[in-house]
């Protein structure tokens, strides 16, 4: 792996990479289990009645006097929730588990980000780029080709590239130690009906979301500044085979109006995803009057393939319009999800490594050994550096 760092910026890569694993510690306690039960942990019983209504089968809404009608859409499951209180306005069916398709890329973006500079350079290997599942969406990553971190999260966020996810989840630890840290960072954020099986969102046996985690991932990646910055983009540079660059294009349609698809004004983002099994799944935001909202759709019944477009579309419209004629009927931010206090609480011991300095090669080669969270959920990985060169600008 190649990178742009000195030997001088050793020192901050490691604070960095430090960093990022301490952010993975509540994680990585929290997913000490699975919870196959569609009840909050703990049973319905185990929250308030307000929370309890969000597991309830049909459509939730508590509206005032002058409210208006929650549009009618054909979404399997759907979610209007404030982005900035954390309230749910209205939902149908909002914890059924459902294959979340590209979407889930917006939790595997929540869990690496954080522990992967932007500027670092990568020569990708053939390993890297193995395992890709038939019928992936791609943005264009060859073997042997030198990318920037930052140009791989375009291809994530723009071209939802299961190529470029490949690529990052193999510069923190792997495919199975990434899946594993993402179910750790969901649990850390509450939501409890996510289980992951392979990271980039691809159909896999027993890979679910619902409509209220998805509500919840798209939130903490807005108030994650990289994250807002990537999934508002409408289109980019990709760097090309013979060293020449080629435009790529957001495939959110109601960010960029493509095929048809009238945009949203005010729309911020924030990930779409299609399988053939998960069908057509939406997470967007959009801030209007210093307020902004979070939609998720998942697979529509009706109207073909920019139905969950147009059905996200009368959700936001909804929501806007309600304003504060509704009383929430739940939130995203259960008490389920607060930071662990007392003795769990305490720091996991985080380690750095690296070669002797009369080994051969040093300062080009250094090591980072990470392990966050205690006892049997402890999450571990390694990521390796050579270092070749200051990259600037």
């Amino acid at each position: 792996m190649t990178i742009g760092f000195s030997s001088r910026a050793v020192r901050s890569t490691c604070v960095l990479c430090a960093a990022g694993l301490l952010t993975l510690m509540p994680a990585a306690a929290a997913a000490r289990a699975e919870r196959p039960d569609p009840r909050p942990p703990g049973g319905a019983q185990a929250v308030s009645p307000q929370r309890a209504v969000l597991y309830r089968s049909g459509t939730q809404v508590r509206p005032r006097p002058g409210a208006p009608g929650v549009p009618d859409v054909s979404a399997l499951s759907w979610v209007v929730a404030d982005a900035g209180t954390g309230d749910v306005l209205a939902a149908h069916d909002a914890h059924r588990k459902l294959p979340p398709a590209s979407t889930l890329k917006t939790l595997f973006a929540l869990t690496v980000l954080p522990v992967l500079p932007g500027g670092i350079r990568h020569e990708v290997s053939a390993g890297e780029l193995s395992g890709i599942g038939p019928g992936s969406s791609l943005v264009g990553v060859v073997e042997g080709g030198t990318y920037r971190v930052s140009d791989l999260w375009n291809g994530v966020f723009l071209n939802s590239g299961n190529d470029a996810v490949h690529v990052l989840a193999s510069l923190t630890g792997g495919w199975r130690a990434t899946a594993a840290r993402m179910q750790a960072e969901a649990r850390a954020l509450g939501a409890f009906d996510t289980h992951v099986r392979s990271p980039d969102g691809y159909d896999a046996p027993g890979q679910v979301s619902s409509a209220y985690d998805l509500a919840v991932f798209g939130r903490a990646g807005l108030r994650n500044p990289d994250f807002a910055r990537y999934c508002a983009k409408v289109d980019a540079l990709f760097p090309g085979q013979d060293g020449e660059a080629y435009g790529i294009m957001n495939t959110n349609r109601l960010l960029t109006g493509a095929d048809g698809v009238r945009p949203y004004p005010g729309l911020i983002g924030v990930k779409n995803g299609y399988t053939s099994n998960a069908g057509n799944t939406l997470i967007a935001a959009a801030r209007r009057d210093g307020r902004t909202l979070v939609v998720t759709v998942m697979n529509p019944q009706e109207g073909g393939g920019h139905a969950v477009y147009e059905e996200a579309r009368a959700l936001l419209d909804w929501g806007f319009e309600a304003g504060d004629r509704v009383d929430p009927v739940g939130t995203l931010v259960p008490a389920s999800a607060r930071p662990p206090q007392g003795p769990e609480a305490v720091p996991a011991t985080v380690t750095t490594a690296r070669p002797p300095r009369d080994e051969p090669g040093w300062p080009e080669t250094g090591a980072i050994v990470g392990v966050a969270g205690l006892g049997a959920g402890a999450v571990a990985f390694v990521l390796r550096l050579k270092l070749v060169r200051v990259e600037r600008g």
